[in-house]
């Protein structure tokens, strides 16, 4: 069987570099979830390494499939030095092992919340999840599994979020678009949402 995981981070440092550090989390009855930091001039990625080693679940079927399903790691870039974003890791190895843990897919368009700020002193307590593709590639693996799809998370303040739920993921994205948000900024405020 192929070894997932490793893959995954040889695809990561391929697109992202070498990462600077990294921070594992288990959780009781889930998989190790590491999250690793890549420091690229004045951005911080972190990526997530273990959400991808089983396939997501729909949580309806009655058997989970060991082999086929969706598979995902996150991605979640903000510009440095600006908040104490590295006490993100935690929380983001929380949504990482949501799959395993609520039997959610994790699929763009969807919201992850956590109920409390990413990081300290944080507005956002939720992320927006979006199309992957742009930053880090899809790894492809041998049939019968699916890809691997890394996708981008967008933190959402409160007001966002509940804006979301009511208008859609779209909808927020052009709002952020045509206001010229910087969806980077781990300071920034709430998109006008009137």
């Amino acid at each position: 069987m192929v070894d997932v995981l490793a893959l995954v981070e040889a695809r990561l440092r391929t697109a992202l570099g070498e990462p600077d550090a990294r921070a594992a989390v288990t959780f009781l009855g889930t998989d190790r979830i590491e999250v690793l930091r890549f420091n690229e001039r004045d951005i911080v990625r972190y990526a997530t390494l273990g959400m991808s080693a089983q396939p997501m679940a729909d949580p309806t079927a009655a058997l989970a499939d060991p082999v086929k399903g969706p598979r995902a790691e996150l991605v979640l870039s903000v510009r440095a030095g600006l908040a104490d974003t590295d006490k993100v890791l935690r929380p983001l190895a929380v949504l990482a092992a949501s799959p395993q843990v609520e039997g959610v897919v994790v699929a763009p368009g969807a919201s992850l919340d956590l109920g409390e700020p990413l990081w300290p002193g944080a507005a956002f307590s939720s992320v927006l999840v979006a199309e992957p593709g742009g930053l880090v590639e899809d790894l492809e693996l041998d049939a019968p599994m699916d890809p691997v799809r890394f996708l981008p998370l967008l933190p959402m303040t409160t007001n966002e979020a509940a804006w979301k739920r009511v208008r859609g993921a779209k909808e927020l994205e052009e709002r952020w678009l045509t206001h010229g948000t910087d969806l980077r900024d781990p300071l920034r405020r709430s998109v006008p949402l009137d």
